[in-house]
This record gives structure tokens, C-alpha cells and sequence, in this order.
């Protein structure tokens, strides 16, 4: 039977039943009908004589690139919407960067460094004259000019004063994601539904979030406060900057609202009449951005988390082997430091997180006691369905899994292996695929700011990743802990609890939504609240007992109420006065306390930098697991009144300078420094970049086209098949295989192996896989290997604690998992380095940080050759329609299709899919030729 594919976090942004069905409940024909005024036309733009951004204090020499599908244009009238629903028709500059995206999957193997610009944009500094397209002097204002180019439509914004700048970036961020940026602001506050529908999705992502940073107005405000008061002129300076940007929003609302050309989702969701124009556009205000913010720091920068459900595997596995055994067991499988995990850092040792040797205040739950914390209450109709319910069960999952959304790759190369003696890099963040893109591009020339690149929509005051005069800058999920989670001793009845010997009120915050049909949304009328139980202790996310007392588990993260703070740091990047090489980018990036890391390109050096706010724990606290909410076991110095508290050093942070090369794709940062996420073993899909990179830098002389196409590489490779699938092919082939359907499953394996274990298409276009019945048979006998290999060691309930702690698969068509379908992230989150320590030891070969067991077959080389072939067997009588069993987007049967990357809409208009890749959403291509 066809199944929905899994709505990944931002999927469930959409409105109703996603906006591909955008126009469901009415057909377009009628609706044109039905518009009794003519459609304004797009903005017309105020072109006077071409105005060209100065391109002075450029030193990347026509040497930086770099791209973000589907386009720049994420706004879109009325008209244009009826017009792309009915017809397929795009607003300009909408998708004229998806093609290039998509055709570097075919097209790298014979890339130049003058065919880079094929597949990626041109980003200097500046817009040549002939190719402006428009220059815009906002509302009329003589100290700025938006001038956009004929290519792509970026916008290059220069400013005479700092005010004309800020205000120029935010009208021109309203006129490329006004629509995204609303939509955004109301999944920050939780209102998602009240503001675009009661779809499931949308009710299961405002639930998500909003449990992650249940804020009050006043808690918004106060972030802003204290950003302010602890930054001096920094603070001054970004809070200025801040309502400069506003006032630049919301001049083009106004514009475009009495010029009736605002994005034509204000009329499909009821906001705005598309005959009389009554309704209204809220302004923007200086909260909105902390809700933003807080949205983008929970999807990408909140690492950790999860102790509750470790403790529930810990758990089982010491019902199973008994403490000391089990407890063996478990950390083998955690893998907080394995020695054989792939390293950003390849030199030093920065101990963070590891397992103390007397662990003290460790709070487990008794057997069957946890029950996860009711968010939602109060469910009137369409709430109360099955489907809505569903929608919040998966919510609350992924909201208190320690498996977070943490993508992304660099690969940065010293030039002392370049062929120019110059740094190249090749970096960038996977956000997704979403119609409009999350992300934007910009230029922003003014005073004190000199940068292009990509900002998240509604927060582009600044250059969040890109480049600046003489250096560029990215950054990867890094996912160090930074959340820990407390027991807290409950008294007088369910809502107080003990703080510091005292019987404590917790406070209760609430949001309550309520919906009705739109023409967007066909959901039937409904509403819930909301509810969330706070403490000093944070959150609380479940209740159990320990010991035989009743406890509330609750959430501590550092970033809690300081999702703000992170605004110095982006402003530093931008600021050609301050930084000017790579220990000003360190110490810049130090101000931001998002868990990332950070790498930096000049024209002479290359760094890297881990930020986040590292708690200082209490001694003897193990963070794997909750602890007790008492003075001895809290973070050092924390103040409960502000969530803050004593941080680590930057020195014990992950940082260097001039390493040989750099690579990064969400894997463990350095020695002794512990990964949050499961996983980080001797198979993580960093070793894609680290194999690739590693060559190139001893062949020497490498060049932009040379590390793009290592990267292009590696986003085709199939994980399993390149680091797996030859060890478990090994076990097979140990002896003869008689079996004529397992023989010629094994034939076409190793002919894929040999090939290079890609999911690639015949040719450009073909939607056609080379090596397809490999390709299915692997996708089918992942998850009945791992099964097989490991249930019958683990027993059923310490093998199903695990794979709540870490899926067992992530391929591009995996319809489970933290990314869902269609997401083109994959191999993040797996058990690909259980089964190759697993397999390898049994092969007899050395294993560093080995399983406490050995499982395929009870460690016998035969035993688990059967288990192997039985399972193969399986897999490969598996027709495509069972494997690959259809979903919203795609046929049952088609593996392309499966796999297929697509763009998920947040607003109506809507693109077709492109051929898997697992690479950056923004890019830059970098190599400095000069230096200020």
C-alpha cells in the first residue's frame, strides 16, 4: 500500500496537506474567475540609470563561487501562484539556480576551474554595468541602493550610512521571504496553525518547536535586553542594526500592501482579500527576530539532549547482561570516543564530556516508570483526530531525541598543498530543500559591514555564512552536549518541586491556537493549548519515579533565553575592521553559542573553531544520563534567574590553525572530545570527505575544481556500499555460494562495489540508476542484516532501546529516521559502524575500540556467513514496489523517484525533483588570490 513519505522538521511547516496541493479545495480556473480587480503586476522596480555595486576591496580575484537552489525569488503574487499551480510556470529568478545544482551530479568528472561557474554562481563582489538588472532606492531613500542582477536576482545592497544599509537588507530580505519570514515568526511563538492552518503537519511543527523554547513575550524581550546590556557598543550597535532591518521589512510591507503586490499566500490563507484588499499584514517587531532565531538555533545548533532515553537503553542492557556486563555493553555501543571515528582535528587532545570515574548524581528511573510530558490539551475538532494526534506523537519524538538535524560538510585545504600556494575551500550548510529556501543570498556593502553569502530568512541583518573582503567563512552542525537533563523531586503534588530544599511552584506557560478552513487549508475548524511545565531546572519533558519518589525529568540547555546572544559573533564576520585573519575569525566566532564548527579561508591561512556555551559540569556528573536536581550536581556558576553559568575555555575547545586540510561533515570534532550524537564510530559518512581529501593533499597541487569534485564524489556515494559492503561480501564469499539467487545478488554487489558504490544515474536526465537491482537489493537488506546480525544477541528489548537511540539506516529513499524522505541529507544516522566492528571481528581482523560482543553468528565465521546469505536471499526476492513502496511525490517501484530530492513548498509555488546528491543546500567554492 502507498505510504506519505515522513514529513521532515520543515516539512511540516506547509500549509495544509502541503501547498503541492495548495489549491485543493478550489479549482484555479475559479479562483481566477473570481478575481474581480486585475492583478497588480511584480514590483515595478525604480531603475534609474544602472547603478553598480563598487567592487573595490575584492580579493578573491574572480575566484569565488557559489549557489543556493531552488532561487533567489521566494515571493510570489497571487497571479503567479494561480499561474505555477495551473500551468508550471515560475516567477522570475524562483529556480534558475536549481539546473546548475542538479547538473553537477553529472557533470563533475570533468571539471575545470573554468567550468565551475557552469554549476555555481559568480561571487564577487559587485554587479558588472551591463549586467544589472534593477537598482532600487527603498522608499526612496538616498543613503541606499538595491541593485540585483540579471543572473540570478541576488540583491547587492550598498549604504552610506550604517541605518541605510540595515534598512536596505530588510526590505530586500521582505521582498524575497516575506511569506517564509511570517510563517517563520509563528512556529517561534507556536502559532503556526492560527496563522496558516490546522493541517496535522503544521499542528505536529509548532508543537516540536515550541516545547524546544516555550517563550513568553517578556522572555523574548529579555533576551533582547541582556544581549544588549552585555555587549557595550557591540550591543548598542546591534540593536540599532536590528530596527534599522525592521523598519526596511515593514516599509515593504506597507509598499507592497498598498501596491497589492504581497506574496499571494496572504489571500490563500485568509489574511488578505484579494478583491477589496481589507485584512492586514502584521508589522515585524524586535521579538520576532528572537523567534526566528530560535527556531534556526533548535533545528541546527542545540546539541545533546536525550539522557532520558539513554538511561532507558543503559537500562535494558543491564536487565539483560546484568550492571557490570550491560553497562560494558552499552558503552560500547555509545561510542563516546571511539579511536578509530574519523577526526576534524587531526592533532591534540580536548576533553569534554567523557565518562567520569566515580560517576555521582546519576538519577535512573525505575523499570516502566517514564511517561513523556503531555503537551496538548483541550483538543476540539480536527485536533482530536487520529491523524493530529499521530502528527504530535512524532513531534514529541523528535523534539527529545539526542538524533538531531545535524548536517553539513567542509572541506578546506591548506595552501601548501594548492597548486596556487593559495587555501582552497569548498564548503557550506545542508538546510534542507524547500520551496522558498530557508536560506538567502546578499551582499551587503557598508559601513563597518563588507560581505556576500547566505543569511536565514528574517535574520539577514547580517552575513550569517559567506564571504568577506579577504576571507570566507561556513560552518557545520557540531552537536557537543549543551543540554542536560535533571531529576527534580516533586512536592505537595505533581506541579511544585524541590529547589534547593524548598517546595517550589513550577510555572506554567500556554499558548492556545484555534483554526478554520482556507482556501490553502481545507482543515476542519479546530483548536488545542498548549502547555508547558517550567522550572529553574528548564522544561519538563517527562515524569517517572526514581528510587520509589516521584520526579519530573526536565531540560537544561545553555542556550535557554539566549538564543539573542549569537548576533555579536555574526556581526564580527561582517566587520572588515575586525576581522582580519584567522585569530580575529576565532575570537569572533567564539561570541556565538550555537553548537557549530567553524572554518575559515584566506589567501594565505586556514582555521577552524567548535563554539557553543560548554557548561561546566559539577565533578563526577556523567551527562549520558539525568542527574539529580541538588546543588552539588548543577552546572558551575550557573545563576537559574539567567541561564547562565561557567563555560568552558576557548582553549578546550576544537580549534587550529594551518592544518593540512580540514574536513567536516557532522563527525566527531577531536580526541577525547565527546559526540552527543550515537554513531561516531569507524563508519561515519565523513570518511567520505576524509578518504577523498586526504589523496588529493598527497598527489599535491590541488586545485577548486579538483575539491569540488571530491565533494561532488563523495555526495553520490553510498555509505553502506563503500565502507561496509565489501567486509560483509567478504563473510559471504568465506565460502562457495551455491544458491543461485544469493550468488547472483552477490554478482551484482561486487559489480556495484567495483564500480564505486554510487546512486547515479545512467545518464543526465535518465531517472534511471546505473547498478539499480544492486542499489535495490542493498536498500533491502540493510535493516534485515542488522536485525538478524544483532536481535538475536541483544534480545528484542535492549536491540529496540538501541534503535530508539540510533536508527539503524539513513538512506537518500529511508522513509525513517531524523530526515525523513526526499531530504537529500543521508548516511548521517546508522549503524554502519556496529556492523562493520562487528563484521571485521569476526573476520578475525584488528578492531580498535571493538562491541563488547561479537553478534553475526555469535562471533562463528560460518554462523554469520548463514545469517548473511539468509538475509540476502530476502533482500534480493524483494520486487522494487516492496522496497521503494510509493509515497505523496512518488509511484511505488520508482527507485529514482525514491530517492529524488524535492523541494518542499512553504508557500505555493512549487518545482520539480532532481537526482540525488548529499551535499550542501548554500555553497561557496573560495581561493583568495591577495590579502588587505
Amino acid at each position: 500500500m502507498p505510504r506519505r513519505a515522513p514529513r521532515t522538521v520543515l516539512d511540516r511547516m506547509r500549509t495544509p496537506s502541503g501547498i503541492p496541493g495548495f489549491l485543493k479545495t478550489a479549482s484555479v480556473c475559479t479562483l481566477i474567475a473570481g478575481l474581480l480587480s486585475p492583478l497588480a503586476p511584480a514590483a515595478a522596480s525604480e531603475t534609474a540609470a544602472a547603478q553598480v555595486t563598487a567592487a573595490a576591496n575584492d580579493h578573491c580575484g574572480n575566484q569565488c563561487s557559489d549557489i543556493l537552489p531552488p532561487g533567489q525569488n521566494g515571493n510570489a503574487t497571487l497571479a503567479q501562484i494561480l499561474l505555477n499551480q495551473a500551468f508550471g510556470t515560475q516567477p522570475e529568478h524562483a529556480e534558475d539556480q536549481l539546473g546548475p545544482y542538479a547538473n553537477l551530479a553529472k557533470g563533475y568528472s570533468g571539471l575545470t576551474n573554468d567550468k565551475i561557474n557552469n554549476f555555481f554562481n559568480d561571487a564577487s563582489f559587485g554587479v558588472p554595468a551591463d549586467q544589472v538588472a534593477s537598482s532600487v532606492k527603498p522608499a526612496g531613500r538616498g543613503d541606499v541602493t538595491i541593485v540585483r542582477d540579471k543572473k540570478t536576482g541576488v540583491p547587492h545592497i550598498t549604504g552610506t550610512t550604517r541605518y541605510g544599509t540595515e534598512f536596505g537588507a530588510g526590505y530586500a530580505a521582505a521582498q524575497d521571504r516575506l511569506w517564509l519570514m511570517d510563517v517563520f515568526r509563528h512556529v517561534g511563538r507556536g502559532q503556526l496553525t492560527s496563522f496558516a492552518g490546522g493541517a496535522p503537519s503544521n499542528q505536529g511543527l509548532e508543537q516540536q518547536f515550541w516545547r524546544h523554547a516555550p517563550y513568553s513575550e517578556a522572555d523574548l524581550q529579555a533576551q533582547i535586553d541582556n544581549a544588549v546590556a552585555t555587549n557595550g557598543e557591540r550591543g548598542q550597535q546591534a540593536l540599532a542594526d536590528a530596527r534599522a532591518y525592521l523598519d526596511g521589512i515593514n516599509s515593504y510591507i506597507d509598499a507592497s500592501d498598498s501596491g497589492r503586490t504581497f506574496p499571494g499566500e496572504y489571500v490563500l490563507t485568509g489574511h488578505k482579500d484579494s478583491v477589496t484588499n481589507a485584512g492586514t499584514i502584521e508589522h515585524f517587531k524586535i521579538t520576532d527576530l528572537v523567534a526566528l532565531a530560535s527556531v534556526i538555533g533548535a533545528l541546527f545548533g542545540s546539541g545533546g539532549g536525550g539522557e532520558v532515553n539513554n538511561a532507558l537503553s543503559l537500562l535494558a542492557a543491564q536487565e539483560k547482561y546484568g550492571v557490570t556486563e550491560g553497562t560494558k555493553v552499552w558503552e560500547s555501543f555509545r561510542m563516546r570516543n571511539d579511536p578509530e571515528a574519523v577526526l576534524t582535528q587531526q592533532d591534540g587532545s580536548f576533553p569534554y564530556g567523557a565518562k567520569p570515574a566515580d560517576p555521582q548524581g546519576t538519577a535512573l528511573p525505575d523499570a516502566g516508570s517514564v511517561e513523556p510530558e503531555p503537551l496538548v490539551y483541550d483538543r476540539t475538532g480536527s485536533a482530536a483526530t487520529a491523524s493530529a494526534t499521530g502528527a504530535s506523537g512524532q513531534a514529541a519524538k523528535s523534539a527529545t531525541s539526542s538524533a538531531k538535524r545535524g548536517m553539513s560538510n567542509a572541506l578546506v585545504v591548506s595552501g601548501e598543498h594548492t597548486a596556487s600556494g593559495h587555501p582552497v575551500a569548498v564548503f557550506g550548510p545542508q538546510t534542507g530543500y524547500f520551496a522558498p529556501q530557508l536560506l538567502l543570498l546578499q551582499e551587503i556593502q557598508g559601513p563597518g559591514i563588507s560581505a556576500r553569502g547566505a543569511s536565514f530568512a528574517g535574520l539577514s541583518m547580517y552575513v550569517e555564512l559567506g564571504r568577506g573582503q579577504d576571507y570566507a567563512w561556513s560552518a557545520t552542525t557540531s552537536g557537543q552536549d549543551i543540554i542536560d537533563s535533571y531529576a527534580v523531586e516533586l512536592c505537595q503534588d505533581d506541579y511544585h518541586y524541590l529547589y534547593r530544599g524548598t517546595c517550589t511552584p513550577m510555572e506554567k506557560i500556554e499558548q492556545k491556537n484555534a483554526w478554520k478552513p482556507t482556501v490553502a487549508d481545507g482543515t476542519a475548524a479546530g483548536s488545542y493549548t498548549m502547555r508547558v511545565w517550567r522550572t529553574k531546572y528548564g522544561p519538563v519533558e517527562y515524569r517517572a519515579t526514581v528510587g520509589g519518589k516521584k520526579v519530573a525529568y526536565t531540560t537544561l540547555r545553555s542556550s535557554f533565553l539566549h538564543e539573542a546572544d549569537s548576533i555579536i559573533g555574526f556581526q564580527m564576520l561582517n566587520d572588515p575592521d575586525y576581522v582580519k585573519g584567522p585569530d580575529t575569525f576565532q575570537k569572533a566566532v567564539q561570541h556565538i553559542n550555537y553548537t557549530f564548527n567553524w572554518f575559515y579561508a584566506d589567501s594565505e591561512h586556514t582555521a577552524y573553531y567548535n563554539s557553543g556555551d560548554n557548561p561546566v559540569r559539577a565533578s563526577g556528573v556523567d551527562a549520558e544520563f539525568p542527574v539529580w536536581a541538588r546543588p552539588a550536581h548543577e552546572w558551575r556558576g550557573w545563576n537559574p534567574a539567567t541561564n547562565t553559568a561557567d563555560y568552558t575555555p576557548p582553549s578546550a575547545h576544537p580549534h587550529s590553525t594551518d592544518q593540512d586540510y580540514y574536513v567536516s561533515w557532522n563527525n566527531k570534532q577531536a580526541r577525547d572530545y565527546t559526540t552527543a550524537p550515537w554513531g561516531n564510530g569507524s563508519v561515519h559518512r565523513g570518511n567520505l570527505l576524509e578518504d577523498r581529501v586526504k589523496k588529493l593533499v598527497q598527489q599535491g597541487g590541488v586545485t577548486r575544481a579538483a575539491l569540488v569534485k571530491a565533494m561532488a564524489d563523495a555526495a553520490l556515494a553510498d555509505l553502506r556500499a563503500e565502507d561496509v559492503l565489501p567486509k560483509l561480501l567478504k563473510v559471504v564469499t568465506s565460502s562457495p555460494v551455491t544458491d543461485p539467487a544469493a550468488s547472483a545478488a552477490v554478482g551484482k554487489l561486487q559489480a556495484w562495489v567495483a564500480a564505486g558504490g554510487k546512486r547515479t544515474e545512467t545518464a543526465a536526465g535518465s531517472k534511471k540508476y546505473a547498478d539499480a537491482d544492486a542499489i535495490r537489493i542493498l536498500d533491502a537488506w540493510w535493516p534485515l542484516l542488522v536485525k538478524a546480525e544483532f536481535e538475536p544477541g541483544l534480545g528484542s528489548d535492549l536491540y529496540t532501546a538501541v534503535t530508539a537511540n540510533l536508527p539503524v539506516d539513513e538512506s537518500p529513499s529511508a522513509a525513517h529516521g531524523p530526515t525523513g524522505s526526499h531530504a537529500g541529507s543521508s548516511f548521517q544516522y546508522g549503524w554502519w559502524s556496529y556492523v562493520d566492528k562487528d563484521i571485521r571481528t569476526v573476520l578475525g581482523e584488528q578492531v580498535k575500540g571493538p562491541l563488547a560482543r561479537t553478534y553475526c553468528g555469535d562471533g562463528n565465521l560460518g554462523a554469520c556467513r548463514d545469517t548473511l546469505v539468509g538475509t540476502l536471499k530476502q533482500a534480493a526476492a524483494k520486487t522494487a514496489a516492496q522496497v521503494y513502496p510509493g509515497d505523496d511525490v512518488c509511484a511505488a517501484g520508482d527507485q529514482w523517484c525514491a530517492d529524488s530530492i524535492n523541494h518542499r513548498t512553504l508557500g505555493g509555488i512549487k518545482h520539480g525533483k532532481i537526482s540525488w546528491q548529499n551535499r550542501p543546500t548554500y555553497q561557496q567554492v573560495v581561493e583568495f588570490t591577495s590579502h588587505r
